[in-house]
């Protein structure tokens, strides 16, 4: 039960971590220098206002690639996708297998690899499935359970409403008052990807997320590091206003969703009458 606690803050801390761009209101925020020491116009900005910033860009974009990971959970998530619910990349469940994804409004495509049906279907059935829907996408409406809760994660406006602390929306308003238990400071500019960023280093009840912003452009949050109780994600954001490709598999690529089901239900079927 411990462990299961554990894993589950360490992938709040992750998922939501990204509130820490909201940031209540924090002691020992670093006071701007007389020279900006490779920050550029963020050297006479506090924590709080750089990560306020932050913020303010990341809801407003219409689109961004989004990859994330967490050491609590083998899901990978890398993925293009935009405010109207478009979106392409792969969902990696690590020994369960990988899952290419394309979603234009309602209509979703899936491509699992061999390791996703051989995990989802016992012995000869796995092999025999893998070896028929290679590079086959599984196509059908976000009306399919499956493919619902499968492409939920290209909700951008839901990534973004996450990002926002509960009644904190961003805007010029004060931050709460300041909490000795909490700590948003300035760390020195560094690189990411490379993109002069600098990171913006929040700690709180024994957690520490790090906020990398980039210092040159328009101040987007490019990186978001969490750690708590041993357990470490990071969630990357970039590609920002990108348009997310119109591209659909052809119709010669693709099967019904039903044939997933189909097997599904038979290896369900199969292993009820052993």
């Amino acid at each position: 039960m411990t462990s299961r606690r554990r894993a589950a803050t360490a992938t709040t801390a992750l998922t939501c971590g990204v509130a820490l761009f909201a940031g209540a209101a924090c002691t020992g925020a670093a006071a701007a220098a007389a020279s900006d020491g490779g920050e550029g116009d963020l050297a006479n900005k506090s924590a709080q206002q750089i990560s306020d910033d932050a913020l303010r860009q990341l809801v407003a974009a219409k689109s961004l690639r989004l990859r994330t990971q967490t050491s609590a959970d083998p899901t990978k998530i890398d993925l293009t996708l935009d405010r109207a619910g478009n979106c392409t990349g792969a969902i990696s469940k690590g020994e369960l297998g990988r899952v290419e994804l394309v979603k234009r409004g309602n209509e979703v495509w899936m491509k699992p690899d061999a390791t996703f049906w051989k995990s989802q279907l016992p012995g000869k059935k796995g092999d025999d499935a893998a070896a028929k829907y290679k590079d086959t996408f599984l196509h059908g409406t976000t009306k399919d359970a499956f493919l619902r809760g499968l492409s939920a994660a290209c909700d951008l406006k839901a990534f973004q409403k996450s990002a926002v602390a509960p009644g904190e929306p961003p805007s010029d308003a004060p931050s709460r008052s300041p909490s000795p238990t909490v700590t948003l400071v300035k760390g020195r500019p560094t690189t990411h990807e490379g993109s002069r960023v600098l990171p913006v280093i929040k700690k709180a009840q024994g957690a520490v997320q790090t906020l990398y912003v980039a210092i040159d452009g328009k101040h987007y949050p490019l990186k978001l590091t969490a750690e708590v109780d041993h357990q470490s994600g990071t969630i990357l954001l970039s590609n920002y206003d990108a348009p997310v490709s119109v591209k659909t598999p052809a119709p010669g690529e693709t099967a019904d969703i039903s044939a997933l089901e189909d097997q599904l239900r038979g290896a369900e079927s199969g292993s009820g009458n052993t």
